[in-house]
């Protein structure tokens, strides 16, 4: 009892000191069993469960430990000095049988070594296995944890991937604007310069330079749209709240915009956001027959919720053509979610919700 009462103190004041300690069983134990050493539990309960069952297990296995090495160090050590016990009260081997003489000495002293290893080599194997797997079952991390590890490690991974594509699309949208577009309009520029300075060119080569700089006009259109869809300047310019001001006032409907504090995000979230309020809004103008809209995007904690709200005829369906499909494609791109609510004879309400944990 005494003995239990003191592990137990040890115990508590290295508490703080508990995964080291764990972990250092679980290496035991694994190695023991034959397996990988799993990291330990984060959960304090379990620490306590397996505290338990290491005095139940520990101190006995402890105790008897002791008593077959102190016993066999008595038959090792002192067997060959039997003769300088007192006659009166000679050496005792073998559950108190008196040592006389040399040959019971040797015979005495050899038995209680074989028993004793008969006993440690019978009983602590198996008391070792059974500690090793109530420390693995006690410490290593359940299912559930290993899951939830598994979806933080994914969730940070998700943030990662979401910062290095973000930086990747302003990346490809700065190439695009300053590089590729701006060749297009010194292109642009010299073909119109060209037909100018040559008014009086044959027809042929009159109608060729007119192909070409249209042409060339054309494929400016179609780069600014593709470099908006990319990653809208607006965004790099003035930021989601800004850009989500400018599509609010320039919508067909007023829109009434609330926007919390969102702080830093992705910026393919930021896109998502942008695109979905735009869809949203332009959804309001060309379908709904509303009278006006309500914009509300808030931040809380690792989700940017987004919420388009309009007073219309409702009904709005994904395959209807309005667009919500593009926008629930994105979303589910980033592990989002849109919920759309539409009854008929209205209002609609069109939810996004983004993941925007770093």
């Amino acid at each position: 009892m005494r003995t239990a009462t003191v592990y137990l103190v040890v115990s508590v004041v290295a508490f703080p000191l508990r995964r080291r300690w764990a972990a250092a069983h679980l290496r035991r134990a694994a190695a023991l069993r034959g397996v990988d050493p799993p990291p330990p539990t984060a959960r304090l309960d379990r620490y306590l469960r397996w505290l338990a069952a290491h005095v139940v297990i520990g101190v006995p296995a402890g105790l008897l430990a002791l008593f077959c090495l102190g016993n066999a160090l008595v038959a090792l050590v002192a067997a060959p000095l039997w003769w300088m016990f007192p006659a009166g009260d000679p050496l005792r081997l073998l559950v108190e049988v008196p040592v006389t003489g040399w040959g019971r000495a040797l015979a005495l002293g050899a038995a209680q070594l074989a028993i004793l290893a008969a006993v440690a080599a019978g009983v602590f194997p198996p008391l070792a296995a059974l500690h090793a797997r109530l420390t693995l079952a006690a410490l290593a991390p359940s299912a559930a944890e290993r899951l939830a590890e598994r979806v933080a490690e994914l969730t940070r991974t998700r943030a990662d991937v979401l910062d290095a594509h973000g930086a990747e699309l302003r990346r490809i949208e700065r190439d695009l604007h300053d590089g590729t577009q701006a060749r297009l309009v010194a292109i642009a520029m010299r073909l119109a310069v060209a037909r100018q300075a040559l008014p009086d060119a044959p027809p042929a080569v009159a109608d060729l330079l007119r192909q070409a700089h249209e042409g060339t006009e054309e494929a400016m259109t179609e780069l600014r749209a593709v470099i908006r869809t990319i990653y809208p300047p607006i965004l790099a310019d003035l930021g989601l709240a800004g850009a989500l001001h400018a599509v609010a006032a320039r919508g067909g409907v007023p829109a009434d915009l609330d926007v919390g504090d969102l702080g830093r995000m992705p910026a393919a979230v930021e896109a998502v956001a942008y695109f979905a309020v735009t869809e949203a809004l332009t959804n309001v103008a060309k379908h709904s027959g509303a009278s006006r809209a309500t914009v509300r995007v808030r931040r809380a904690g690792d989700r940017l919720l987004v919420e388009v709200r309009d007073d219309g005829a409702g009904g709005a369906r994904e395959d209807g053509g309005t667009g919500l499909a593009g926008i629930r494609g994105r979303t589910e791109a980033l592990d989002g979610r849109l919920t759309v609510t539409s009854p008929p004879g209205g209002p609609t309400l069109v939810e996004v919700e983004l993941p925007c944990g770093s």
